[in-house]
Order: structure tokens, then sequence, then C-alpha cells
């Protein structure tokens, strides 16, 4: 799907611009980050907060746009448990084998580690799961006791209120027997509320995944992921690009790339300015990361 949606992408910046692109998914972010630093000129990726953080400090990856789901420009960590499990605190997660997608992920790995060492909780074992969904399925299966996860708002039914910071995360109790999979596959639906965060990616494999996993809680707001370009990209060409990248993000195509919510999930883009990630900044320094630490 990656691949098949950055073709598509490539695709429509090349009509656009004359230019062509190579679409390549490296093993990692931290393989991403290295890619662009050795590559400064015509390199170009989307990488999500943490991630561009380090590059920025590493070579000067400069952000360009910055994702859009669903109207928000942020994002959150949750951590998810099995629903019958006795776990009810960040407390109670002491000791506890813990599933994570990948070290460099902001989201799964980064601002999990800061919220348990803010609380003074140390997990034990850890899985990293090579992935959101694969985190989710870790606990899913019983290989881990948590897992954490991105978490984006559920859409509620028209004519109710948006989900605003502050309401609970988690899908109302009396609608999590209805919950299931779309006829078309496509959605994880509970009634009439769509889930967005990262169980909705266990959906087919899992039909029951909310009825097996709960949020026990989710983190701060987080600066969306971005698409940073390299420290020596020229500006012309970079212009360009960021002129087609907007048309694109406009046209039926984006659905079909990283618009698909089994890619990346931007329902639109929006300008970003790298001061917008100094909060990550001071979490990288309180956690004490670097880009050999993604790579463990």
């Amino acid at each position: 799907m990656i691949t098949s949606g950055g073709e598509i992408m490539a695709e429509a910046l090349n009509e656009a611009t004359g230019l062509f692109f190579e679409v390549s998914v490296p093993t990692s972010y931290a393989a991403t980050i290295e890619e662009m630093c050795a590559s400064p000129d015509n390199t170009m990726g989307f990488i999500p907060g943490l991630g561009y953080v380090l590059a920025n400090q590493l070579c000067g990856v400069d952000v360009a746009f910055k994702a859009v789901r669903f109207g928000w420009d942020v994002y959150w960590a949750e951590v998810l448990v099995p629903r019958d499990s006795d776990i009810q605190s960040l407390d109670d997660l002491e000791g506890k084998k813990w599933a994570y997608p990948d070290a460099g992920s902001t989201s799964g790995y980064m601002v999990p580690l800061a919220m348990f060492d803010e609380a003074g909780v140390e997990p034990g074992e850890t899985l990293e799961a090579g992935g959101h969904t694969g985190a989710v399925r870790a606990v899913y299966q019983g290989d881990a006791d948590f897992a954490t996860t991105f978490y984006s708002p559920p859409l509620k039914p028209e004519g109710e209120a948006d989900w605003e910071i502050g309401d609970d995360p988690e899908i109302p109790d009396e609608l999590i027997e209805s919950c299931g999979v779309s006829a078309d596959g496509e959605q994880l639906l509970c009634g009439d509320w769509r889930v967005l965060d990262a169980r909705a990616g266990l959906r087919e494999e899992a039909p029951d995944v909310m009825q097996e996993l709960r949020i026990l809680t989710i983190s701060e707001g987080i600066p969306n992921d971005t698409l940073s370009f390299g420290p020596e990209f020229p500006e012309d060409l970079r212009a360009q690009i960021e002129e087609a990248l907007l048309a694109f993000a406009e046209t039926d195509a984006w659905a079909e790339s990283i618009g698909n919510q089994d890619f990346y999930g931007w329902t639109s883009i929006s300008l970003a300015t790298d001061e917008e990630y100094d909060p990550i900044r001071q979490v990288v320094e309180v956690v004490g990361l670097t880009l050999e630490d993604l790579g463990q």
C-alpha cells in the first residue's frame, strides 16, 4: 500500500512539474533520516515529528507541510490494554510487557517514554512490533500486556457535536458490542461512530478488536507528521513541488495515495513551520533520545 500510494503521488507530481520521483520505503525512520542527510539536495520524505526534529538537528532537514486528519493538525499517543485487564492507570504498567511500533515513532514510542518517565513508571520487557498495527496485534494476541500507538479522535454521527480535547477518547461503552467492520471492509464502525485510532488497522484481521482492547489514556497533543525536504533542496524546485502537492491534495487521487486510511491517512495538508515542533524538541531533551536510539 505504501509503495503503490507513493507511486500515485509520484505520477501526479511528475505530471504537474515534469520532475521524476523515485519512491523508496526505508526499513525504519532512522534509515529515512540517514537517506535524506546523505542526499541533501534531492530528497523529500514523510517523517513524523520526532524524526523531523532529529533530522533537522542532524543535517538541517526542513519541514514544509504537516498532515491534517479530519480537521486536526495534531494527534495523540494512546495506551491500549486488554478490555478485561485490571490495568487502570499508568502506575499499573510497572513491570508490564510493552509493545511499541518502532523506536523512531513519535506517538508509539517517544511520547509514551516521556509519559512513563514523568509518572515514574518503568515497563518490563519490550517488543518492537514493526508498526502501529503490529503493536495492536501484540496485545490482541496476548504477546504483550499493553501497547502504545497513535490516537485520532472518532468521527461522530452527523448532527452530533465533534469530539473535543478533554472528551473521553474511547467509544461509549453502550456502543462497544456493536463495533465491527463495514460491509466494504474499509471502516471500523461502532454504531454510527467511526473508529480512527490504531485499532482500526486490525479491523479485518480481528473484527472484534474493539471488544477486546480499550484505551487506558492518551497523551497531550503532538504536532502531526511532516513532509520535509533535504537541507540543500533547490528552492525553485521545492516551490514547484509544494504548489503541486497543494493542488494534488484537492483531487480524488489523493485518497488513493497519502490520503488512504491504510497508508498515512492525511485528509489534507497545511503549511508547517520549524517552531511548531519545539514541544517535541523538549521531549527529546528530557528523554535524551538520539538518532542512534532509533535503530535499537
